[in-house]
């Protein structure tokens, strides 16, 4: 009975990516580790996975890019500088939306196993916790390059934006604006932008003992969101600073807000992360954090074609942190 990489891998007692890199003859890995591995391929019947054979065989001259929503404008953002350095290397790009639906994702990347592309961008769903799918093309040596919502894995090179810093950041534009009582509007707790954005604000609050905070996790359904908020925002000591996540929260937050009569900035103000100049439009004008969405894209792309070509990343290359902005708008805005 044949064995798979994972099983091959650990009777060598070497990492999956190794035993590939081995498999294909990479520079990286010496020829004692190669013969190893190689003998007791033979020995174990190991078969090449062939959809990974097939993309080293020849060129698709197509990359795909999977992310969880369009409407969010980084993504619209995002996708222009994907397109400007895939066009300069003379490739089509697809498009796949997996609507924040994690079955959607797995069996999009089960498509993507005919070698129809040279190599993937992703951003992961709200819903991603198992990331066996995505281990699958790693250890098969296909190139992949996740940006924004990323796996937290050596493996895969990421492109982010400094969302610790610029959450810290965001929350104390909050506390010198007087707010004493923050709630955190997030996405799912395991999201990496989830767990990062949460990190600066906790960082930030750590001089500011009498500040209290209030983490509320929200989902991909507008209603939902706003019933938690409502609920929030109805208690007796409700929060006087919002810093949502992502834009849809804020417009949620907005919403209930128009409702329940609550004044913004007055009685409570409202900050977010955000790409859309819209923004400056909302009544009152939002404060944002914006992300060099455009430069995530690019970046993203250059190191995908890297990886597509055969090179090798030198550190920096394979994590990725840019720089964001606050804008501060009415929204924030002290006493």
């Amino acid at each position: 009975m044949s064995v798979n990489l994972k099983q091959l891998a650990k009777a060598l007692n070497l990492a999956p990516s190794t035993v590939s890199r081995a498999l294909r003859d990479s520079h990286e890995i010496s020829a004692d580790t190669k013969e190893r591995v190689k003998k007791l391929a033979a020995e174990l019947g190991f078969e090449p996975n062939p959809f990974a054979s097939s993309l080293r065989q020849s060129k698709s001259k197509t990359i795909a890019v999977i992310v969880p929503e369009i409407e969010n404008n980084f993504f619209s953002q995002a996708m222009n500088g994907i397109e400007l350095v895939a066009q300069q290397k003379g490739y089509h790009v697809l498009i796949y939306i997996t609507h924040e639906n994690f079955d959607r994702e797995k069996s999009i990347l089960q498509l993507l196993r005919n070698g129809r592309v040279d190599g993937l961008l992703i951003s992961i769903s709200n819903n991603t916790k198992n990331f066996d799918h995505l281990d699958e093309y790693v250890h098969a040596g296909v190139p992949l390059v996740s940006f924004d919502r990323v796996y937290e894995s050596a493996a895969i090179p990421s492109v982010t934006t400094d969302d610790v810093t610029a959450a810290r950041k965001a929350t104390e534009h909050l506390l010198a604006g007087g707010c004493r009582h923050i709630a955190f509007l997030s996405l799912a707790e395991g999201l990496s932008i989830s767990s990062r954005r949460k990190q600066g604000l906790q960082d930030a609050l750590k001089k500011h003992r009498q500040v209290t905070a209030t983490t509320i996790e929200c989902s991909n359904d507008d209603e939902s969101n706003r019933i938690l908020i409502r609920k929030l925002l109805q208690q007796k000591q409700r929060p006087d600073g919002i810093f949502a996540a992502v834009e849809k929260l804020a417009v949620n937050a907005y919403e209930v807000c128009q409702e329940l009569k609550i004044s913004v900035p007055g009685k409570l103000k409202i900050i977010s992360f955000s790409n859309s100049a819209s923004t400056a439009l909302f009544d009152p004008p939002l404060s944002t954090i914006v992300q060099p969405a455009r430069e995530i894209g690019e970046e993203a792309a250059k190191i995908l074609f890297k990886l597509i070509d055969k090179k090798v990343l030198i550190p920096s290359e394979k994590k990725q942190i840019l720089p964001s902005f606050i804008n501060a708008r009415k929204s924030s805005a002290p006493k």
